[in-house]
């Protein structure tokens, strides 16, 4: 047997922070002692908890400590980080640390340093005295890579205390049509996070123009409320679609029934908007006068859209090179505080990966399964609402402007 004192501190017991570390450690067949447990005494308190973590032998420890830090182990004794030089460009050392999507702080000659643009899946580099996360493609010959978990800090999300549809780790999954209260306090958050200059962002399927829901965004993104639209070319192509056609992939949106000839709608609409020059073009010049497209470009809002294989044109300002449209999108949710992600699974997960878990994310689909991947694939703040995003997003804009008039 081997063993390692470890510390936590926080609001270990109604974030529920202890019992899963004591799980991890049972799960993975381990053994621990409590040798110190400080309870808050008041609301707002910390506790704290020194921990003796037993393995098997070294590395059955070892493999314990990683799961821990997770979860906002440290080591008593603090030290300074290990570093190691990249051999090559996108080539990593050995044993070379890597990121969850929490918080993160290394201690580099004495000092603590904040992780930069934290995100899950990545690794940390130091540059010019600063800690930067950065993705493996991003790493150059001689970069100095963290090794090991020795002098890194981690700091899991806590539950929240007041009462709100965000807890720690919940990955709630609702299957009910949205209710009156959540609702009001996503409209609250929203109209809090904008009032003193705070960034939302929104992903965007094209499911959101068969519905209701086209109409809603764009007087969200009009009335000032989103900072940033990711989503690819299919939302684009049948926005304008609907804009010029009054179809969207062929159907028109008032009978719900396919128009004759509307098949290739979509296919006349890619042909105008690359004519035009592109979807700024085409707002300038008069050929786009209304819809989602033309509100960002008239409100100046940023819009990312990145492509896939099944993509038709595709129109000029998408990225096909799905690397750069990666850190395009990483640059476009710098700073970004909130994120909806309406009736989308490829792209709700592409830009879950790249968020820190203190973002507040809402994923909205008529799919339960959508949401469970997202959340199985590391983004665990994800609070799931499950229904068609024609009926939350109006309902959700008529909040806010029903906010508006208070």
């Amino acid at each position: 047997m081997i063993s390692q004192e470890v510390e936590f501190e926080g609001h270990l017991i109604d974030s529920m922070i202890l019992p899963k570390v004591l799980d991890t450690i049972l799960d993975l067949e381990g053994d621990f002692e409590i040798i110190e447990f400080k309870i808050g005494r008041r609301k707002h308190d910390t506790s704290y908890a020194k921990l003796l973590v037993i393995g098997r032998d070294e590395k059955h420890l070892e493999e314990l400590l990683k799961e821990l830090h997770k979860l906002g182990a440290k080591m008593p004794d603090v030290e300074n980080i290990t570093l190691a030089e990249a051999p090559a460009d996108k080539v990593l050392p050995e044993n070379f640390y890597v990121t969850t999507n929490h918080p993160t702080f290394v201690r580099y000659r004495g000092e603590w340093l904040k992780v930069e643009d934290v995100s899950m899946d990545r690794v940390i580099v130091i540059r010019d005295g600063k800690a930067f996360c950065v993705a493996i493609d991003e790493v150059k010959k001689g970069d100095l890579v963290v090794v090991g978990e020795k002098g890194v800090k981690v700091i899991p999300p806590e539950r929240p205390r007041k009462s709100t549809y965000f807890e720690f780790m919940g990955g709630k999954v609702s299957s009910e049509r949205p209710n009156e209260k959540i609702l009001e306090d996503i409209a609250e958050d929203i109209v809090e996070i904008k009032s003193r200059g705070g960034k939302i962002a929104v992903v965007a399927g094209p499911a959101v123009n068969h519905t209701a829901a086209r109409d809603a965004l764009a007087a969200m993104i009009r009335d000032g409320y989103i900072d940033v639209l990711l989503s690819g070319n299919a939302l684009a192509v049948h926005d304008i679609e609907m804009a010029l056609f009054g179809t969207s992939l062929g159907m028109d949106v008032k009978t719900g029934r396919p128009m004759p000839g509307g098949n290739r709608h979509h296919l006349y609409t890619i042909s105008k908007i690359v004519a035009a020059g592109g979807i700024k073009a085409a707002v300038e010049k008069g050929i786009l006068k209304e819809g989602i497209m033309y509100e960002c470009v008239k409100k100046g809002v940023p819009f990312v859209l990145a492509g896939s294989i099944r993509d038709d044109g595709p129109l000029p300002e998408v990225i096909t090179d799905v690397m750069e449209a990666k850190k395009v999108m990483k640059d476009a949710l710098r700073g970004v505080e909130m994120v909806l992600m309406l009736a989308t699974m490829l792209h709700s997960i592409a830009v879950g990966n790249l968020l820190p878990s203190s973002v507040k994310t809402i994923c909205v689909d008529i799919n339960p399964a959508v949401v469970t991947k997202l959340m199985d694939r590391g983004t665990h703040q994800a609070v799931g609402i499950v229904t068609d995003v024609g009926l939350f997003l109006p309902l959700l804009y008529q909040k806010l402007k029903e906010k508006l008039r208070k």
